[in-house]
């Protein structure tokens, strides 16, 4: 137990960055996927823009908790009119992304931008 505890103290804060960076760039590029084929319209043109300012914010760590408050919101909005409709099974629905980034977004809204951040750099402070 002691190991994991001092490992985890010591590079913890190279952990949580490397999941805040992949974290967003996925949802930066879930969004632009929308956009590839030309321009969404109506509830999927809010949805990709949401999903690309909230991937880029999260990446860049700025506002990371305002965008992960906002993605956790998109992805509970996204799973309960997409895909529990075709069952409440998220293996069976292919809702399980919808919940695994707002499972994640839970724990950005909790830990933050984390260690290095362009807000701190910006602001010298984190803001929400």
């Amino acid at each position: 137990m002691g190991l994991c505890k001092n490992w985890c103290e010591k590079y913890g804060n190279y952990g949580y960055l490397v999941f805040r960076l992949l974290f967003g760039l996925l949802f930066f590029m879930h969004g632009y996927a929308k956009f590839a084929g030309g321009m969404p319209a109506g509830l999927m043109l809010v949805a990709g823009v949401v999903e690309v300012v909230v991937g880029a914010a999260v990446f860049l760590g700025f506002f990371t908790r305002l965008g992960a408050v906002l993605g956790a919101i998109q992805m509970l909005v996204a799973f309960f009119m997409v895909h529990v409709p075709q069952g409440w099974n998220p293996l069976a629905n292919g809702g399980e992304l919808a919940l695994l980034f707002f499972a994640g977004f839970l724990a950005m809204t909790a830990y933050g931008n984390g260690a290095w951040s362009l807000e701190t750099v910006a602001l010298q402070k984190e803001t929400f």
